[in-house]
């Protein structure tokens, strides 16, 4: 018992389906995106109040919600972008949220992920959001800026039937590199296993690469310093952690691989059963060596990730080479029969989160112990 426990503090069952959840920054509060059977979008705000949550607000809207990030707000306002089953991009004040903040047709199929920076980080740049949607386009968007993105990474148009025919479903994007005023990178996975990193400065495709399946997570240990390191999670039960600090220039970045990450762990801390999809993976904000996945199995499990004693080698051209570190399984547990797709650690609780499965339901969890990592 001296290793960290992944406890469930709360349960909420709910009458819709949920596919995101995100904690109000400064607060006790987090909000619950989804859809209800008639196709509607429902938010949800919830409050946690002593052993019981309570219920604060609910917006229903005409289109499903998907996605979405408190990532480039103020925390003096504290909005949230939200991506929809029709591509619409929306900013929404959670004390009015009936009239949208901000409001733009932005893909022209549902935006599957959404990532935003800069709205409470120091000196890294404009509050921006990236979405990634079904029509194959990443777009990054500054809401001060109007109806256009400011950055449009759509592929060119192929040959084919019907317009999103041939484009790449994008299932991931994740901002990085944001240390200082211009630099700034956006990380995207896609259906048939390609990741791509989009260097924003200079407006080109710094690095590509194909993993063996679709990928379904990503996400930068920390996205406002220099590249670190970079999680992927896909479907058959893969995760790879990428040393982001040292790009060879043939073999690109190192990475280290667990092919196992969505299986079944049983009360013994066996693991068994067939490989499924890993939904997400998210960094613990108070130490960005541990990690968290959410796999298709209703389970979760805590990963600690160790630093080689050498982070870059030279290769036999003299070429600098990354070396990348190991991991471990620290702990797991089960929560639902169905995936756990969303997770969220809160910004200052260390160790208090919440999550969402496929089972309409949300559960609050504390993980103990984290403070000895």
């Amino acid at each position: 018992m001296d290793k960290p426990q992944l406890i469930e503090h709360l349960h909420e069952s709910l009458n819709y389906t949920v596919y995101d959840t995100k904690w109000v920054p400064l607060s006790a509060k987090f909000v619950v995106l989804g859809a209800k059977a008639n196709g509607h979008g429902i938010m949800d705000i919830y409050e946690l109040n002593k052993d019981k949550l309570e219920k604060v607000k609910s917006v229903e809207k005409k289109v499903a919600f998907k996605c979405g990030t408190f990532g480039a707000a103020s925390l003096r306002n504290r909005h949230m972008a939200i991506g929809d089953f029709e591509g619409r991009l929306q900013v929404l004040d959670l004390e009015q949220p009936d009239l949208p903040v901000y409001n733009v047709k932005a893909h022209s199929a549902i935006i599957n992920t959404i990532d935003a920076i800069g709205g409470t980080q120091i000196d890294c740049g404009a509050p921006e959001i990236v979405t990634g949607s079904r029509d194959g386009a990443v777009k990054v968007w500054d809401i001060r800026q109007g109806q256009a993105p400011v950055v449009d990474m759509s592929p060119p148009p192929q040959m084919g039937d019907g317009v999103n025919s041939a484009r790449r479903d994008c299932w991931a994007v994740a901002f990085g590199n944001a240390y200082n005023a211009e630099e700034r990178i956006v990380a995207a996975g896609y259906d048939n296993g390609d990741l791509k990193i989009f260097d924003l400065r200079s407006l080109s495709v710094r690095w590509e690469a194909t993993m063996k399946n679709g990928i379904c997570g990503l996400e930068f240990d920390r996205r406002d310093i220099p590249m670190n390191k970079l999680a992927v999670t896909t479907l058959e039960g893969g995760l790879l952690v990428f040393d982001m600090r040292t790009q060879h220039p043939t073999k690109g970045f190192s990475y280290v691989e667990e092919r196992n990450a969505g299986r079944s762990v049983g009360t013994n801390g066996v693991i068994s059963g067939p490989k499924a999809t890993v939904w997400v993976v998210r960094h613990l904000p108070q130490n960005r060596d541990l990690f968290l996945t959410g796999g298709g199995t209703g389970s979760i499990r805590l990963w600690d990730y160790e630093y080689p004693d050498k982070r870059v080698i030279d290769d036999a051209d003299g070429n600098r080479l990354g070396v990348a570190g190991t991991m471990h399984m620290v702990s797991a547990a089960t929560l639902s029969s169905q995936p756990v797709h969303c997770f969220d650690w809160h910004p200052d609780k260390l160790g208090l989160a919440i999550c969402g499965a496929f089972d309409q339901s949300v559960r609050v969890l504390i993980t103990t112990k984290l403070n000895t990592y």
